[in-house]
């Protein structure tokens, strides 16, 4: 068995967690506003509802839809909506009543609420600076990347999570070098009583981590990649793959999105960064003397490869999402070699 090292891998940025605990808190909080909305304050829209004396109108609905709906999902989607304001509805006088509404713990989390809303406002205004890519910048970002696009390939992917001391683990890598299949190496994981969980995904190309997608694309089938943990190793097995390109035409609405997406994230990280300058900031009480944390313009960390269930999702960059067929894990792409059969037979 070929293996791949790759180096401990480190953890996201500290920013972009925040920024996605952010968006769902924003999420939270329109939701929350919205519901506390007494009737002076509603639009004068179709009433849909009432609970009580309180009126649940179509625009409360709407704006809690998830986005993308497809049309013929949309009726059941909006009835069950209303189903979920109403449940809050009830809540919410239940609460007034109980007078929680001015509870100081509340009262904060409302305010917070509102500060994220209004942040939040003014940096999708910002994003709206972005312009839409030119048609030859989005075939440079199609050339670029070949594991994405003309070479973008389906992988049968095995993981292996392992428990082990520092003492042990050069032990493990060794034996993961020497094996001439994976079955062969989780047989030693076993005969040694070595602690592991083991995994197994069918993943495009798109679907992986972006910064670990070209080392994915350079692997062949047999291949393995391992990371050290705290605590122990994590191996990958790329025990099957096959070959699935994708052409300019059909990734160039992907594409689009993604380099605007890139676009609005580094206007608005440029606009923080002036703010920043702009402002006197000082750190005090248990803070005193603190650095600013990296921001989110600065380059990114070394790449690291890892299945995506393994990592949260603020911490996998996301590809350009390809319009295509998604492999069934049942299907032609599903693990079904010989190599991902032994393999698979070990685990258990």
């Amino acid at each position: 068995m070929t293996l791949l090292f790759s180096p401990s891998p480190r953890r996201a940025r500290r920013i972009r967690a925040a920024a996605h605990a952010t968006a769902i808190a924003v999420t939270v909080g329109v939701a929350l506003l919205a519901g506390c909305s007494k009737n002076k304050d509603k639009p004068t829209t179709q009433v849909v509802a009432k609970v009580n004396k309180e009126e649940i109108t179509v625009s409360q609905v709407n704006s809690v839809l998830p986005r993308g709906v497809p049309p013929a999902q949309a009726a059941s989607a909006s009835r069950a909506a209303l189903e979920r304001l109403i449940d809050q509805e009830l809540t919410i006088q239940k609460a007034t009543d109980q007078k929680l509404d001015r509870d100081a713990r509340v009262i904060q989390q409302i305010e917070m609420a509102r500060r994220e809303i209004i942040s939040r406002a003014y940096l999708e205004k910002v994003g709206e600076g972005a312009t839409k890519p030119s048609s030859d910048r989005v075939e440079a970002y199609y050339q670029a990347h070949p594991a994405l696009f003309s070479e973008r390939r389906i992988y049968s992917l095995q993981e292996v999570n392992i428990e082990a001391t520092p003492e042990q683990i050069e032990t493990v890598k060794k034996t993961l070098q020497g094996s001439k299949t994976f079955a062969d190496f989780v047989a030693y994981l076993k005969a040694n009583n070595l602690k592991f969980s083991a995994a197994e995904a069918v993943r495009s190309a798109e679907q992986l981590p972006l910064a670990s997608v070209e080392q994915f694309g350079k692997m062949k089938d047999g291949q393995a990649i391992f990371n050290l943990r705290p605590g122990g190793a994590q191996v990958i097995n790329l025990a099957a793959s096959r070959s699935e390109p994708v052409t300019l035409d059909r990734a160039r609405p992907a594409i689009e999105q993604f380099l605007l997406n890139e676009e609005k994230r580094r206007i608005i990280g440029d606009d923080m960064v002036a703010l920043r300058k702009a402002a006197k900031i000082e750190y005090l009480g248990d803070f005193a003397g603190s650095a600013p944390l990296p921001r989110a313009s600065e380059p990114e960390p070394a790449p690291r490869a890892a299945l995506p269930a393994t990592l949260p999702a603020s911490e996998v960059p996301a590809a350009p999402q390809l319009e295509v067929p998604q492999s069934d894990s049942q299907g032609s792409s599903a693990p079904s070699t010989s190599t991902i059969d032994k393999g698979l037979k070990g685990f258990k």
